[in-house]
Formats: structure tokens, sequence, C-alpha cells
């Protein structure tokens, strides 16, 4: 496993969309483990290929009850509302307030290519949507509420919001 480049906001890469996954390579599977290892080193919930200049519908998120890998992710249903600071790590040192669904149901192949459901609420919720739309060339700079701020002026110098 490896530490992989965060690309930042401005990377081109980001506003692309992205290819579906139609086999599991080994390859994938190495950029899997890579995502993981690169969302933890980094203190976020969860990271996107693209973030890392892969253009595949993966994701892996990890909102506190451990790793959720989705290849070629959808979001089935949604319900519920939650208004909160939203963090990126292609965005460092940035928050802003985002308004997402409180509840969410995502479809998705798992790194066996198997499908299953993942139903989320509150940092779960938001944490797939976040990362859904990076697959689709979205950054949630797009969606905040107000303006970005700098993370230091909101939570202090000592806490750092909870990234992606």
């Amino acid at each position: 496993m490896a530490i992989r480049t965060i690309r930042e906001i401005g990377d081109p890469v980001l506003t692309k969309v992205c290819k579906e996954v139609t086999e599991m390579t080994p390859r994938l599977r190495t950029l899997i483990d890579d995502m993981l290892e690169t969302m933890y080193e980094a203190e976020g919930a969860g990271l996107a290929a693209p973030q890392v200049g892969i253009l595949k519908r993966i994701v892996v998120i990890d909102a506190g009850d451990g790793p959720h890998v989705l290849v070629n992710p959808r979001i089935v249903e949604t319900s519920g509302e939650q208004t909160g600071n939203e963090g990126c790590l292609s965005v460092p040192g940035k928050t802003g307030v985002v308004t997402r669904p409180d509840y969410v149901k995502a479809v998705a192949l798992n790194e066996d290519m198997q499908p299953y459901e993942l139903e989320g609420t509150q940092l779960l919720a938001r944490a797939i949507c976040h990362e859904l739309e990076h697959l689709d060339g979205k950054l949630y700079v797009d969606r905040v509420e107000g303006k970005l701020m700098d993370v230091r002026d909101v939570y202090g110098d000592d806490e750092e919001d909870e990234d992606e």
C-alpha cells in the first residue's frame, strides 16, 4: 500500500466524470488499498478515486463505523435534511455550510464486484453524498451556503473539520 497525492481544487481531474468499473483487476485492488491508506493518513472520512487522479467510479468511506468500499455507487433513496459544516481533502483548510439529506441509501459493488446496499444517517449520509458527487466532477464548494471559511476561523487552531 502507498499514500497517494491528493489532488486539490483547481486540478482539472476533479471536474471530470468518472468511468464505470467493468472488472476488478489487481491494479484496482491496489488503488482501493492505497485510497484507504491515503484517507486514513489525511484523517478524512472519505476519498473518491478522482481525488488521487484516477477517473474510475470508486469511493472509500469511513465515518467511524469501519471502511466501506463502493464501486459504481449510486444513490437510490434519500430523506430528511441536515445542514452543517463540510470540508474536503481536495479543498484543504476550508469549510462551508452545506445542506444534505439526513438519510441516504446507496447501491454499489464491493471490491469483489458483489452488489450491496449501504444505508447511513448524519455523517455517513453526508459522506456518501459528498463522495459520489466527486465521481461526477462536482465539489462541495458549489453547494456552500454563504461563503467558504478558513477552518481555523470556525474551529480554532486545535480542532480540525471532519474532512469529507
